[in-house]
């Protein structure tokens, strides 16, 4: 999987892999749920339905991993670990299935499409997902990081940050490079708009509260002695409540706007979205309840808090989005080698040696990585099942 990455909503290979591996173990396998999403269920009696979740997209990344795996599709590669999630819920159908005398109830494992573009999960809701598989009691899953391999993470309560990315156009009025005086330039215009969203956070957000304004995308002419008639900008902010969401999204709109106005721009900016991630918030009782069965097997000390997660999900829709909501617990899972990690932290480099999702280094060690999503899963779905849960 990690070899041949696919984008949004282009998980056709990874999808049928999934289908064909599940279908085997005995599920009952759907495909093309929400475009390219697969589920797959398996009924062992009465009991509790437990909806276990990975996403399988890929990102527009050029790997530099080195790994004798790498991806061999230009471009894409899984640097956000996606391959490692489905893999992990693969390993742990099988363990479910093979001992079915140990629990009852519903297994409903979903195979996401498009996590990275904020859709997949929603459109999988939107084609009647609850109606075809019915309502889940629980729902789990776990996410790869570059926190030491063999150790999870969850954090009770807002978990994950809500995201919104906007795509800005900033009008001037382009002409030569030798006469800025006839322009409105939207470079100068654009720059300036940067410096001043640096302000949002430090200024405008208390400091008790928390939040992430960046700007990840700045296009603006072709020529070095010519202005051009336009800039883009694209902006990623993070949050986690909706009040910090609302007063931040303001600033962000007031700023752009009154940049292009001082810029004596006669075009008002336009403001589009781009996408969306809502705030993951994890049941309280869910976590305790998880973790403690995922403690029990693998060892209490291996289970940590890792506090809020600025990264975004958007596995939430499956629990908020049903009638009633439904209680979710989404676990960090360590994918990055212990002793390098150690060795970083003493130094002071975590964040310059360890690389982080979206990296074109970003590669989880495969064991005990694997060994301890599988283990992971399979627990945390037994503590929610019925029957004795040997």
């Amino acid at each position: 999987m990690h070899a041949h990455p696919e984008p949004s909503f282009e998980e056709h290979r990874t999808a049928a892999e999934a289908a064909r591996r599940a279908a085997s173990y005995g599920y009952e396998v759907t495909t093309g749920v929400g475009r390219t999403g697969v589920v797959a269920v398996l009924a062992n009696g009465e009991g509790p339905a437990v909806l276990l979740r990975a996403d399988m997209d890929a990102l527009p990344v050029t790997e530099a991993t080195g790994l004798p795996y790498a991806s061999r599709t230009e471009g894409v590669m899984h640097a956000c670990g996606h391959d490692m999630h489905v893999t992990c819920l693969l390993g742990a159908l099988k363990l479910l299935a093979d001992s079915r005398d140990a629990w009852s109830g519903r297994v409903v494992a979903v195979f996401q499409p498009a996590e990275e573009a904020g859709q997949g999960a929603r459109v999988m809701v939107a084609d009647r997902f609850y109606e075809r598989f019915g309502t889940p009691d629980v729902v789990l899953g776990q996410h790869v990081a570059p926190l030491p391999a063999g150790m999870v993470g969850a954090h009770a309560g807002p978990a994950f940050a809500a995201t919104d990315a906007l795509r800005v156009r900033m009008f001037g009025k382009g002409g030569h490079g030798s006469r800025p005086e006839a322009t409105v330039d939207p470079v100068v215009m654009a720059a300036s708009t940067v410096m001043r969203l640096q302000t949002v956070v430090s200024r405008e957000v208390a400091g008790g509260e928390t939040a992430v304004v960046t700007v990840g995308v700045l296009r603006a002419g072709a020529k070095h002695n010519v202005i051009p008639d336009e800039a883009e900008l694209q902006l990623n902010i993070r949050t986690y409540t909706p009040e910090v969401r609302t007063r931040v999204l303001a600033a962000v709109e007031r700023i752009i706007k009154g940049e292009a106005a001082t810029a004596g721009a006669e075009r008002e900016p336009e403001i589009t979205e781009i996408d969306t991630f809502p705030v993951v918030v994890n049941d309280a009782h869910a976590v305790d309840r998880t973790m403690a069965a995922v403690g029990a097997v693998i060892g209490a000390e291996r289970v940590m808090d890792p506090g809020q997660v600025t990264g975004s999900e958007d596995v939430g829709h499956f629990a908020t989005s049903a009638e009633p909501e439904v209680p979710l617990c989404y676990w960090l899972l360590g994918g990055a080698d212990p002793a390098k990690v150690i060795a970083a932290q003493r130094a002071g480099t975590f964040e310059r040696d360890i690389p982080s999702n979206h990296s074109p280094f970003f590669a989880p060690l495969i064991e005990p990585t694997i060994t301890t999503g599988v283990t992971a899963l399979t627990t945390a779905a037994l503590a929610w099942l019925g029957g004795p849960r040997r």
